[in-house]
């Protein structure tokens, strides 16, 4: 932890911030990274942005207030469903009204299982018309955050802080230009199980430690869901890859699948193509 303490607080200085602004999205990660923040450069160079939009679960906002009052930062919660209504993201699928939560959280699940291995089809943009359309629409709300970030960050001089850990990082489960956007990745280095454990040694709130983990970009999707398996098996097969391990002992179809997201996240890594 207190490595991870110092390379915030030598890298805010040595690229000259005056702070750091943070998306809080009222989950563990960027929890994690805001306690971190504030633990190594103080609550009062630490901001907080809440960026909901139309289709942001009804409990994120209170619990991303929650955090921000449990690291005692300044922080503004800034709307972007008129942003993502006027680029004709919402258009991309039926109107959520006067549709219940329920019916829309069917909507969004039967989407995705449209194709028979669908995280491997969002790793390279492949699939029908439909699942294209989904891809599209979610994908556009993380980069529109990262924009806003920025838009409020360079007002003050301040770092984008970024919350991606290496779970999701190794397996793609990202957003290329939208929440890999960012100056510092202070919890990078550790996998999902890890963050969990840190979230504990800094005493993060239970309800937010408790909370199913989710990108919060469509009813009823969750990571697990998306992902098709739980962290806890995911993160133990990763693992045992990083260390060159037997994995003999774990379920085939999920070590296959797991070998896949490892080996087309190369889709989301590529920046620009380009001749040298």
């Amino acid at each position: 932890m207190e490595d991870i303490k110092e390379f915030i607080k030598t890298n805010i200085e040595k690229y000259m911030f005056k702070g750091v602004i943070l998306g809080i999205s009222g989950g563990i990660d960027s929890a994690v990274v805001g306690k971190l923040l504030v633990d190594s450069i103080g609550r009062e160079r630490v901001y907080g942005l809440i960026l909901p939009e139309r289709d942001t679960d009804s409990h994120t906002v209170d619990d991303a207030k929650l955090v921000c009052d449990y690291l005692g930062i300044e922080y503004e919660i800034i709307d972007i469903t008129g942003i993502l209504r006027k680029l004709g993201v919402y258009s991309l699928k039926p109107p959520a009204f006067p549709f219940p939560k329920a019916v829309q959280k069917i909507y969004s699940q039967n989407i995705w299982k449209r194709e028979d291995n669908p995280f491997i089809q969002d790793l390279t943009t492949q699939g029908d018309e439909k699942f294209l359309e989904a891809l599209a629409y979610y994908r556009t709300k993380p980069r529109i955050r990262s924009t806003v970030l920025y838009f409020e960050g360079e007002k003050k001089n301040y770092g984008v802080a970024g919350c991606t850990n290496k779970t999701e990082y190794v397996t793609g489960f990202y957003t290329k230009w939208g929440d890999e956007m960012c100056d510092i990745e202070p919890i990078r280095h550790l996998y999902k199980t890890e963050v969990f454990e840190l979230a504990e040694k800094l005493n993060i709130p239970q309800k937010i430690i408790d909370k199913k983990p989710s990108p919060d970009i469509a009813p009823g999707i969750t990571d697990e869901f998306a992902l098709g398996m739980d962290y806890i098996e995911l993160d133990r097969i990763l693992i045992k890859m990083e260390k060159g391990e037997n994995l003999s002992s774990e379920n085939k179809d999920s070590v296959k699948k797991v070998e896949e997201m490892v080996e087309f996240s190369k889709f989301r890594s590529t920046k620009q193509l380009h001749l040298p």
